[in-house]
């Protein structure tokens, strides 16, 4: 039989691990998902409550997340908040990344996926044009409600505050419920994270147009929260904003943003730097001697070179030591940290390089490649985009194929690999150096028949 000091000791670790808080009412089921969890792993509970404390265990704390989740949610939960994001939010949005052509929303505690899908259809009926890219991010710790989120099908519940134009435009009637429209479910990506921990890649200062994390505060120990209300300011862009749940507040003065009231909507936005005053320059020192640097180009075709010789960190070492800004140096830049298998910092590599020059579909395509290794649908979604954006680019073309291959699609790959083939003799002999693994034109053109002759095309 467990006792009230088992049950304390295991609020205790989940405070810790998932800095979740709990109620006195939650008591019975707290202590249920105990006994169940303890029974799972042939332990005591004593014995699992030492193992579950003692080491990292992020299989098992995934196991808790989905067992003690609140999940239940739908499309354009709190349709206020969805009006002030497409009337007054995102116009002022895309007015400040017309330069960039980008806009990039959040969807903290996502569950399984409703409210990052109604993020992507608002924004992307907002865009000004095909060439904006929209991406959603969906983050949440259980596991089990991210796997539902990525299948994108749904009951008819789930669509109950859906407006019918909406649902008619967007979602596609299944066996199986309403699908998500691929054009939307392409926006939107998933990531299994729990928010008491600080992870860089994911909270990039400056990053986000808007967050949304609704109705998660409350369940957060007042430190969890205190860090998470941090990150999420922090990695708003100047001008971003943020959308709690009506259960959260963050008072009428938070640190670092700006109350907004809109009929009975309260959200928060982060103000933009005032510019500093003029200051009379000081009067100019001598600069000390220094040795010339390198002209840049001469920087990036020798780090060219050793990427062609395999000897990619001496290549990046040589850009990493000027400092690389231009596309073409951030590119190469990118592409040697997923040689060397830096996948994180590749994928920041590329959105920084979309930051510096808007939608680029080199950057694309090696959001792509990244992604193979952890999920083939989201680099999927990324050979489109790069394809869509150029497209005489050969390269994504033939990846999509080559996936298409790998799941055993043999139409969906001839659909990629025939014009893949025919942009293979025109493709630029730089993109083939940057991203044909070690292989030139002509071995990749001979991989292209040989899965087209796979597939039963004679090409």
């Amino acid at each position: 039989m467990i006792g009230g000091a088992e049950l304390t000791r295991f609020r205790e670790l989940l405070q810790r691990r998932l800095g979740w808080t709990f109620a006195d009412s939650d008591g019975g089921q707290t202590m249920t998902v105990l006994e169940e969890r303890a029974a799972a792993h042939s332990l005591s509970a004593r014995g699992y409550l030492d193992r579950l404390g003692g080491r990292r265990w992020a299989a098992e704390i995934a196991e808790l997340a989905e067992a003690l989740s609140i999940t239940e949610t739908y499309f354009f939960r709190h349709s206020e908040q969805f009006r002030v994001l497409a009337d007054r939010v995102l116009p002022e949005r895309i007015a400040a990344r017309a330069g960039q052509r980008v806009l990039r929303l959040l969807s903290v505690g996502c569950s399984s996926g409703e409210e990052a899908y109604s993020l992507a259809i608002v924004a992307g009926q907002a865009r000004p044009g095909r060439d904006w890219i929209v991406s959603v991010l969906g983050v949440d710790a259980n596991r089990q409600v991210l796997a539902q989120a990525r299948a994108a099908t749904y009951s008819s519940w789930s669509l109950r505050e859906t407006p019918p134009e909406i649902q008619r435009r967007w979602f596609e009637e299944t066996e199986d419920g309403f699908r998500v429209a691929d054009e939307i479910v392409e926006m939107v990506r998933f990531a299994e994270q729990n928010v008491a921990v600080d992870e860089p890649q994911l909270w990039q200062p400056g990053r986000y147009d808007v967050i949304f994390c609704r109705n998660l505060l409350m369940y957060l120990t007042s430190e969890t929260a205190s860090g998470l209300i941090t990150r999420m300011t922090r990695a708003l862009a100047p001008g971003g904003y943020l959308f709690l749940g009506h259960t959260d507040s963050l008072g009428s003065h938070p640190e670092g943003l700006e109350m907004r009231y809109d009929g009975d909507t309260v959200h928060y936005r982060r103000p933009e730097p005032e510019p500093a005053p003029a200051r009379r320059p000081a009067p100019r020192a001598a600069p000390p001697v220094e040795p010339a640097p390198a002209p840049e180009g001469d920087v990036h075709e020798r780090a060219f070179g050793l990427m062609i010789d395999d000897r990619f960190a001496e290549a990046l070492t040589l850009l990493d030591r000027h400092h690389p800004s231009g596309t073409r140096d951030l590119l190469l830049r990118g592409v040697l940290l997923a040689q060397l298998g830096r996948l994180a910092e590749a994928r920041a590599a590329a959105h920084r390089l979309m930051d510096v020059g808007g939608p680029h579909p080199d950057a694309h395509h090696l959001l792509g490649v990244c992604h193979e290794l952890d999920c083939a649908e989201q680099a999927a979604g990324q050979y489109r985009l790069a394809a869509y954006l150029d497209p005489a680019f050969a390269m994504p073309r033939l990846r999509m194929g080559l996936l298409a291959r790998r799941r055993g699609d043999h139409r969906g790959a001839v659909v990629h690999l025939q014009p893949a083939l025919e942009l293979l003799a025109r493709e630029d002999e730089e993109r083939i150096t940057l991203f044909g693994g070690g292989f030139g034109r002509l071995a990749l053109t001979t991989l292209c028949r040989t899965e087209l002759d796979a597939c039963g095309v004679r090409p």
